[in-house]
């Protein structure tokens, strides 16, 4: 069984309500925001959607840009290849617009999990403490229904560049150094944990089980794959070296790692948007005329568990077709190393055929009357897959 995943930056998926806690005062009705507005959007969106994966929809899909549970409810009601698609616990962000990350999943492929003392608690939305109050990372623990795996998903809405790249540089990094944390966290014991381990073979097991846990970073990061809060703060790559590394003893023990070592441990991501940006004029944002060129903002990451199927999950690969030995046989199915990603640029959401841009959601108010374009969201979706083994 395949599981089919998808992000999407939704472009400000707001109510008509103006809330004096959050910066929304341009999505109101006196604005041209009308609930009549909110329904063409909506039903935008979700036609999008209803044609993901040849009109079967995702089985897990990450958004961003909601502003809260009943607005994301009206989106996922209105999916209509799809009467199984539920929201994982919503959390209301600080972000000063108002605007969160959520999870929508399938409730036949997946089930929620808990996550307890002595592990972090998760769900949760965990905030990223800039000088002001900003999206949070919202950490989601999932099993697969068909053959209890457990699987760690991170939805991401890094800063945005709107100050300018590097005058809001910063404030990624530290998104990069966070999320980086949160990974970690779930890959590695603590101290306290490594030192009541008993120095035997079969601690080293529970050790590498939890160095190849399932987690699925995707978002928005604001940031292209070869940008330094991705490529160098969070480790995330298309290289192998470092992925392909396992947890190896050191020093004294004769089966288990020494405390020290163990603790610099940091986790390396493979960003799987890489053949993406290798391709012209390919990208998921496009931001105007002043930079001509598509950005790959929006990415999925693995760890080394999800890369390599460690752990009851493994991402789906490209393919690639080698002549046969004789002429007579048909071509050889080989597996690439990279993970099959795409930018899912709709027709039904291009600006035109021979540019192929989003078309953003507009609205207004114009003598008395609110009007809006036939538009979607300033960003494509990005689509993946996993195998279920």
């Amino acid at each position: 069984m395949d599981l089919n995943i998808a992000f999407w930056n939704l472009g400000n998926l707001f109510d008509t309500i103006d809330s004096p806690i959050s910066q929304d005062f341009e999505f109101t009705p006196d604005k041209g925001w009308t609930a009549e507005t909110q329904t063409a959007k909506i039903g935008n969106l979700a036609a999008v959607i209803n044609q993901m994966f040849d009109g079967n929809g995702p089985d897990l899909l990450g958004i961003c840009e909601v502003e809260n549970e009943a607005v994301l409810k009206k989106l996922v009601e209105a999916v209509t290849v799809r009467n199984d698609l539920a929201i994982l616990q919503f959390e209301d962000g600080p972000d000063i617009r108002g605007i969160d990350c959520a999870l929508v999943y399938s409730d036949q492929k997946f089930e929620p999990i808990r996550f307890t003392d002595p592990e972090p608690p998760a769900p949760k939305g965990h905030l990223i403490h800039n000088r002001y109050p900003t999206r949070d990372i919202f950490e989601a623990p999932l099993k697969v229904l068909d053959n209890d795996a457990e699987l760690i998903v991170y939805i991401n809405h890094w800063p945005s560049r709107s100050r300018g790249r590097y005058k809001t540089e910063s404030l990624r990094i530290a998104a990069a150094y966070h999320l980086g944390r949160l990974i970690d966290q779930r890959l590695k014991m603590t101290r306290q944990e490594l030192l009541a381990l008993p120095d035997t073979a079969a601690s080293m097991n529970l050790l590498q089980a939890r160095w190849n846990r399932n987690i699925l970073a995707m978002g928005d990061f604001n940031d292209e794959p070869f940008n330094r809060s991705v490529m160098e703060e969070l480790r995330a790559s298309s290289g192998l070296d470092k992925l392909e590394e396992p947890v190896e003893r050191s020093g004294t023990y004769e089966h288990i790692p020494d405390v020290v070592p163990y603790a610099k441990l940091q986790a390396s991501l493979f960003n799987c948007m890489w053949p993406t940006v290798a391709t012209p004029d390919r990208g998921s944002y496009f931001y105007g005329s002043s930079i001509p060129t598509m950005n790959m903002l929006d990415q999925f990451l693995v760890t080394r568990g999800l890369y390599y199927g460690l752990s009851g999950l493994k991402m789906i690969r490209d393919t690639a077709y080698v002549p046969a030995v004789h002429p007579d046989e048909p071509p050889i199915e080989m597996e690439e190393d990279t993970i099959w990603t795409d930018v899912f640029d709709s027709d039904l959401m291009i600006t035109s055929k021979d540019k192929r841009r989003p078309k953003k959601f507009k609205f207004e108010m114009k003598d008395g009357h609110a009007r809006h374009n036939n538009g979607y969201s300033d960003h494509f979706p990005i689509v993946t897959a996993m195998e279920v083994l």
